[in-house]
């Protein structure tokens, strides 16, 4: 099994973020990564049809042999990641919003989250917020939009500038320090969001986290991959790849794989 590739699935190409941090700790390891844009943004759909996708997307990495499975969207983890633990034998391992972080370096005693609405009504969100932020007040934001936006490469464009402005405008006027960004797309977002926001306010997302929590597992289950060789890496994506492909800068990668297959 240790020879197996580390399956990642998001709804879409938010999660090849937190790919990024995995491939860079992990270079030896093996990938395959699901990009469900097709039903994107998962953020906006009721939680059984979350756990319905979340099941889809599962299978097909297993189906692939994958040796543990990262579930790159916050709003799938908020919402199926319990089911997809108590259903299937290999370790999964979730994204949260980095709420903790946030709470240990804020100096102002006042934290952004900027998150989707499937994530921002999850229990799992409100027991998390609850148990680390005592005498720390949260301003939450739904980014509305700003999936479909990074789906569409528009990264950089004016509406996003302006709907990122429209989010961010009662966050700063509360006072944060810190804005955790909620979503795995939204790192895409830190060069706009470093315009935008005052240089005293804090970025805080989760993927080096989830990085370092994916190899302490395979560690512990003794499935880190033996030998010295770079790492293959299959993207699989239900719509056209080619955002996908600027995202990854794959031109001239030759251990990527890029494919469009309907799932």
């Amino acid at each position: 099994m240790s020879e197996n590739p580390i399956g990642i699935f998001d709804s879409g190409i938010g999660g090849t973020s937190i790919w990024k941090e995995i491939s860079s700790l992990l270079p030896h390891e093996d990938t395959v990564y699901l990009a469900d844009s097709k039903n994107a943004p998962y953020g906006e759909k009721s939680k059984e049809d979350i756990i319905a996708l979340s099941i889809k997307n599962t299978e097909l990495l297993l189906s692939k042999g994958c040796k543990i499975i990262v579930v790159a969207c916050n709003t799938a983890t908020t919402n199926a990641i319990h089911y997809l633990r108590k259903t299937y034998p290999v370790s999964f391992i979730g994204i949260e919003p980095a709420i903790k972080p946030a709470a240990l370096q804020t100096k102002s005693k006042t934290v952004g989250v900027l998150a989707t609405k499937g994530t921002l009504s999850s229990s799992l969100f409100a027991s998390t917020s609850e148990n680390h932020t005592n005498g720390i007040e949260v301003v939450e934001k739904e980014g509305k939009g700003l999936v479909r936006l990074i789906e569409e490469g528009k990264t950089m464009s004016i509406e996003t500038k302006e709907l990122l402005k429209k989010y961010l405008n009662p966050m700063l006027e509360k006072g944060i320090d810190c804005l955790v960004l909620g979503c795995t797309h939204y790192p895409y977002l830190i060069p706009v969001l470093k315009e935008l926001l005052p240089e005293e306010v804090k970025i805080i997302d989760s993927g080096l986290a989830v990085a370092k929590q994916t190899k302490a597992i395979l560690v512990k289950e003794d499935l880190l991959r033996k030998g010295n060789t770079v790492g293959k890496h299959q993207f699989y994506s239900n719509v056209d790849t080619l955002v996908l492909k600027q995202f990854l800068n794959s031109k001239n990668n030759n251990s990527l794989f890029v494919n469009q297959l309907d799932f």
